[in-house]
């Protein structure tokens, strides 16, 4: 049994983070949803903390906490303007209605789903360990042609970045 007081950061944490979400949605101010946001990530670092995934909460800090935003602030300094005056869109509409659709789907597939003994006792055989020497070993062992993989798809993705923003000095 866990001890009240992870309980109670779990649950303070969990209202924060959705809290903090939900202001993301209606900040008016773009910034102001940015450090919202960066709230979020880390209310959700701490939920991973409480939940003893220690790696997966620096992980979360450092990813999505810290380069995520970043990108965003520098994404809005150096995008141009666009007008103010964009008009109403044809899919807000559409897209309110398939958004509900899919979240009754997902409500009716986690009421639905057997969340009890049977999945616990498929996983009673494996041991997980989440700590960050496990993790290195398993990615540089087990799983090191998808590492690898993931590694060149990410520099690709760098290579194409750059050439796209690049612009053509005259001859």
């Amino acid at each position: 049994m866990d001890s009240v007081g992870i309980i109670v950061a779990f649950w303070l944490l969990s209202a924060i983070a959705v809290g903090s979400a939900v202001g993301v949605f209606l900040a008016r101010n773009l910034i102001h949803a940015v450090a919202l946001l960066v709230l979020s990530f880390v209310a959700t670092a701490g939920l991973f903390v409480t939940l003893s995934a220690d790696f997966i909460a620096v992980a979360q800090v450092l990813i999505y906490a810290g380069a995520i935003p970043v990108l965003m602030v520098f994404a809005v300094m150096l995008t141009p303007l666009a007008g103010r005056d964009n008009g109403n869109s044809l899919y807000v509409v559409p897209g309110v209605l398939l958004g509900g659709a899919f979240a009754v789907v997902v409500a009716i597939v986690a009421i639905d789903a057997e969340w009890g003994a049977a999945g616990a006792a498929a996983l009673a055989g494996q041991s997980f360990e989440t700590t960050a020497d496990a993790i290195g070993d398993a990615l540089i062992g087990r799983y090191v042609l998808a590492f690898e993989v993931a590694s060149v798809l990410l520099l690709a993705a760098l290579i194409g970045a750059i050439v796209l923003v690049r612009e053509d000095e005259p001859a």
